[in-house]
């Protein structure tokens, strides 16, 4: 999963980890700490924040199914059951 991230993407992770040790720890980590950092993050975070997220698109779609649904029933039409003469 690590080697699959674009480019610019993984640059802009490894800013924000180099950015919190220095704001929140007060501590400069080099370029090798904070591909570790990241790693460590992508393999364990990261599953369960990938299935938050299946979990959250699971449910739209289920919510907008229940729409359609709703909309397909909306538009059955009654037979008129008039005698005729």
């Amino acid at each position: 999963m690590y080697n699959k991230l674009p480019l610019e993407e993984k640059r802009l992770m490894l800013e924000e980890i180099h950015r919190f040790f220095e704001e929140e720890r007060g501590e400069t980590i080099g370029e090798l700490a904070a591909e570790t950092v990241l790693l460590f993050m992508l393999r364990t975070v990261g599953p369960f924040a990938y299935n938050q997220a299946l979990a959250d698109a699971r449910a739209a779609v289920m919510e907008k199914t229940a729409s359609l649904e709703d909309e397909l029933y909306a538009l059955e039409k009654r037979p008129s059951l008039q005698k005729r003469s």
